[in-house]
C-alpha cells in the first residue's frame, strides 16, 4: 500500500475519529478494570455531565466498543463493558498513548504554554 492510500485509507480516518470525542477514551479507560453500571462509570469519571456520558455510551456503542446488558431484575439492573475490539483499542493504543503522554506530555504542555505566550505577546504589540 502506498503512503497516499494509507492517508486516504477510510480504515485509518475511523479509527483516528475514535479519538475525536474527548471523553469517549475517557469512557473506554474507566470501562478497562471490568462492567460498570452508568452511576458507577459516571462517579468513576468524575467531572462528565450526564448528556456528554449518554453521548459517549451512544457513541462507543455504535462503534462496537462496548456493550450495553440489561438484566432482568426488580429493579432492572444495566452494566456497559468492553467488547473485544474495545479491549483490544485500551490495550492497545490507548495504552501506547498514554505511555507516549507520560513520557512526553511534559513537553506537549509546555510547548502549548509557549505558543500561548507568543500568541499573547502578539496581539499586545498591535
Amino acid at each position: 500500500m502506498g503512503r497516499d492510500e494509507f492517508v486516504a485509507d477510510c480504515r485509518v480516518r475511523a479509527a483516528t475519529d475514535l479519538f475525536a470525542h474527548t471523553w469517549d477514551p475517557v469512557v473506554l479507560a474507566a470501562l478497562a478494570s471490568g462492567p460498570r453500571r452508568r452511576r458507577e462509570l459516571r462517579d468513576a469519571i468524575g467531572g462528565i455531565s450526564d448528556k456528554a456520558l449518554t453521548d459517549a455510551v451512544h457513541r462507543l456503542l455504535t462503534n462496537g466498543l462496548i456493550d450495553r446488558c440489561a438484566y432482568a431484575e426488580a429493579p432492572p439492573r444495566v452494566e456497559y463493558a468492553l467488547t473485544d475490539l474495545g479491549r483490544s483499542l485500551v490495550d492497545g493504543p490507548m495504552k501506547a498513548l498514554g505511555r507516549w503522554a507520560t513520557e512526553h506530555g511534559d513537553k506537549l504542555l509546555d510547548a502549548q504554554e509557549k505558543s500561548a505566550r507568543n500568541v499573547i505577546h502578539a496581539h499586545a504589540r498591535h
